[in-house]
């Protein structure tokens, strides 16, 4: 749900902290679920562009961050992009390929992938 103390970086359902923000954890869950809600249009706004895989990858946005997916400085544009970009719709391995953390692949993490991709991947 979400976190009882004063003392964190993030509030609500994973909203992160912005300089000028003074959320405080102590928020109420209609706070929160709009906080989400919020984050999850700016990550849209990215992806509109890429129609019926706007919702996929604006989730993956968010859990992931949208520079990994769009790319930034020296990183490039991702796999699943290019891919998504010249019309390959084979796209389950690239989804997936977000699993790691600190370079290490966790069994979570993939399962959580699988669940989204069966969720929310539009044929």
């Amino acid at each position: 749900m979400y976190r009882k103390s004063q003392n964190y970086l993030y509030v609500g359902y994973g909203h992160q902290l912005q300089l000028g923000e003074h959320f405080t954890a102590d928020m109420t869950e209609r706070q929160a679920d709009s906080l989400l809600r919020a984050d999850l249009w700016k990550c849209f706004e990215h992806f509109k562009s890429y129609g019926k895989d706007a919702l996929l990858l604006t989730l993956l946005a968010y859990n992931v961050g949208v520079g990994r997916l769009l790319g930034y400085g020296k990183h490039p544009k991702s796999r699943l992009l290019r891919k998504i970009e010249a019309g390959d719709r084979n796209i389950y391995q690239e989804y997936i390929s977000f699993c790691r953390y600190k370079g290490k692949i966790l069994r979570g993490l993939v399962k959580r992938r699988q669940v989204e991709f069966a969720l929310f991947d539009i044929p």
